[in-house]
């Protein structure tokens, strides 16, 4: 029998129970929000964070020669990217990062499964510049098995950090 009374950042659960947020991040401006606003809500919650980012070999031509650049590499880089713009200094050990080959929409919503929240920018780095919501953040909208937070990058934001300890948000250095 699970309990239905709230977590607080102090609550000792297990690691099978305790709640989980994703956040989809591939560098975009709206992916920072979505990264700042998981950070945020994450020890407000009790919960971990896991922030996702993909990677695929392009269609191309076969044998097509890409030289030594890597899209998997690109990928761990945007992890290690959002992790230390969110934390400088220790990492937390409520965060963690996962890079996973496949379509952005099919890897998050496989990260997500079991999650309390999938949090997506509005738009990613692709597609067309005038519609409000990406194909990505339509797709886990529509097919997520939790809820889902889609962030949009609002014009007066400013890069911020997140303390490791108490979840505040700070000026980043």
């Amino acid at each position: 029998m699970t309990s239905t009374a709230p977590l607080s950042p102090t609550t000792p659960v297990t690691p099978a129970e305790r709640p989980f947020l994703v956040v989809g991040f591939d560098g975009s401006a709206s992916s920072f929000a979505a990264l700042r606003r998981g950070a945020h809500l994450a020890p407000l919650l009790g919960a971990d964070l896991r922030v996702a980012t993909s990677w695929m070999i392009p269609a191309g031509y076969p044998g097509a020669n890409y030289g030594s650049w890597s899209p998997r590499d690109d990928a761990e880089n945007l992890a290690t990217t959002a992790r230390t713009y969110l934390f400088p200094g220790q990492v937390p050990g409520w965060f963690s990062t996962v890079t996973a080959e496949g379509m952005p929409a099919r890897v998050l919503l496989e990260q997500s499964t079991g999650a309390d929240m999938l949090i997506v920018g509005s738009r990613g780095h692709g597609g067309f510049a005038g519609l409000l919501l990406g194909s990505v953040s339509t797709a886990v909208a529509e097919h997520a098995s939790c809820p889902v937070l889609i962030m949009r990058t609002a014009p007066t934001s400013s890069p911020s950090n997140i303390d490791a300890d108490s979840g505040a948000v700070g000026a980043h250095s």
